[in-house]
Order: C-alpha cells, then structure tokens, then sequence
C-alpha cells in the first residue's frame, strides 16, 4: 500500500436535493371549461448515499470533491402528472468507512459490507398537487404544496482499516520493518519516531498457501486516547482488527511497564479492545544472546504469549507466524 495514495479522512460538503413543488393545474378542456383540480406531486429530491465497495482500500477519490450535491425533485405537472425524482448521488467508499457529522462529530452510522447502502443526507420530499386537497366544500383548490428544501451539511468520512493483525508499539519499535519482511509491502523505514504517518497494509504469506493481512499503524504513545501524537488517528484502525501484535524493543529500559502503558492507552480510548486475543513479539532480538533472553523472559508479561524476533537477522518469523495463526484461529 503507497503511503501517498492512502487517504483514511475527508470532509466534504454534501447538499440533497429540494423536492419539487405540487401542480396547481385545473383541467380546462374545451368539452369541461369549468373542470376539477388535476395537479400533480412534485418529486422528490435526491439524497445523497453511500455505497460499501470491497474494492476500495481508502477515500482518495473522495479528498478532492469537497461539494457533493444531489438533483432537486421536478414538479408535478397536469393530468395528476408526477414530477421527476431528483437523481440521487452515490458515493463508494470502502468497507469500516464510518460517517460523522462534522458539527456535532456524532457517528451517523458505519458501512461494513459490499453494496450496503445509507442515506447521509435526505432528499426533500415532493409537495402534493391540488388534487389533494379538493373536498365538499372546495371544489376547485387553487393551491398546493411546495416541496421541502434541500438539506446542506459538512460529513466526515473516517476510514477503519480492516485487518487480522494490528501492530501496536511506541514510535520507532520495529513494527514497520517486521511488515517489510513478512510482507511484500515496503513502508517508509528510519530511525527516528513517527516515520509511519498513514497505515500500511501487508498479507503475510502462511502454510499451505494460507495467508493474513497485518496492519502497520502509526506508533502509540503516552496520552494517545486524548488525541496526543497521532492519537485517534491511530486508535480508530485498531477497534477492527481482529489480533493485537504487540512490538517492544528488547532494548527497552522497562518491556513490562512499556506494554502496560500501551494496554493503558487501548484501554482508555475503547474499553472493548481489551478483548481482542493479543500476543507480544520482543524485536531487535538479535543484539542480544540466549542468556540475556533468559533474563528478560523472567521479566515479561505473564497474561500474554510472546515470541522473541530480529526483522533484520530474519530470526523467529516463522516461529511468531505460527503464534499468530494460533491466536486467530483459536
């Protein structure tokens, strides 16, 4: 997945479209100069929807439209005659595609399977025609009803990447060159924090031809459940995967306190990541010997399984391959 080309947030303009007005018309014929009401409805207007498509993997084609309008509803017209209904605009965005209102930043709703359709923002409805309101007492109503007006509001679109694995560590653990070599995706790599800016997807190659997607998200930090860092620009892409990976240095002055502080921030953001099935890879693994492993196995985590790896000694994949697709497929 190109880092430039995935875009996981928009926030674009939409307006429905106004329902069309109700016909006054009265019949007039040369056979019945003095006929009855014969308007017909307007029609309605369009709305503005989203559709799921499993194609999609991000909102780029969605960054540089900021106004989305839909078509207004036609009037009605003679003969009790309908007006057209305004045709509807139908944005595809990818499955986890989460819509908020931008004012309130309250979810709408979420879009999880292909060709799944929601209305994000309503067409006006038509206005009846006079043929409606004639009666005993009024034989010939001269008015209608107007349509209702269009709908304008700013939506934000948020996209939750969909993946069997989530690596969670602090900036700058590893997590990005463990997906370049697992993985034929190739991740901006540096030694410096936050060199991860937008998720990165790979499919990591399994036994018997069997595969799993992990995504490498952009690193977690203290404070991250209130936006610091990267924040909820990170935490969003974990509530859908379905196994947290997580990546400590074995370098680290504390790995215990270390995975306690990113179990914190999970929890802090979203008390149900918790249940998630985890496992803990320690990497870096190869600038130590069997000894200090020794040492350090005493000091991991009880709760969780781990495995120790060198992405760059390429030591130990096989073995945290076989962890993962224990813990997905328990």
């Amino acid at each position: 997945m190109a880092n430039p080309n995935f875009v996981d947030y928009v926030k674009i303009n939409c307006r429905s479209g106004k329902g069309g007005a109700g016909s006054t018309h009265l019949l007039r014929t040369r056979n019945n100069p003095r006929g009855g009401p014969d308007g017909g409805d307007g029609g309605r207007g369009g709305h503005v929807i989203l559709k799921g498509n499993k194609q999609l993997w991000t909102l780029l084609h969605l960054k540089y439209t900021k106004h989305i309008k839909a078509e207004h509803g036609e009037s009605g017209g003679a003969q009790r005659k309908s007006g057209a209904t305004g045709k509807d605009t139908i944005l595809e965005v990818p499955l986890g595609t989460v819509a908020r209102d931008a004012e309130t930043n309250k979810v709408e709703f979420e879009i999880t399977h292909d060709g799944e359709t929601k209305i994000l923002l309503q067409g006006g409805r038509g206005g009846l025609g006079n043929d409606h309101f004639k009666s005993s007492t009024n034989r010939t109503p001269r008015y209608a009803q107007p349509g209702e007006p269009f709908q304008e509001a700013w939506k934000i679109l948020e996209l939750k990447l969909l993946a069997d694995v989530g690596l969670v560590g602090f900036p700058n653990a590893g997590k990005s060159t463990l997906l370049s070599v697992i993985t034929a995706a190739k991740p901006e790599i540096a030694d410096y924090p936050f060199t991860t800016l937008r998720p990165n997807l790979g499919i990591v190659p399994y036994r018997d031809d069997r595969s799993f997607v992990v995504a490498d998200i952009p690193g977690l930090i203290e404070g991250a459940h209130r936006g610091k860092g990267l924040g909820h620009r990170f935490l969003r892409h974990i509530e859908r995967n379905a196994m947290l990976l997580f990546i400590i240095p074995c370098d680290s002055d504390d790995i215990k306190r270390e995975y306690q502080v990113l179990v914190a921030e999970l929890e802090k953001y979203s008390p149900e990541l918790l249940d998630k099935k985890r496992a803990l890879a320690i990497s870096k693994s190869d600038m130590i010997d069997e000894e200090l492993k020794s040492e350090l196995k005493a000091e991991l985590p009880e709760d969780i399984p781990f495995v120790f790896i060198s992405s760059k000694a390429e030591k130990g994949l096989m073995e945290l391959k076989d962890l993962i697709w224990e813990q997905l497929n328990q």
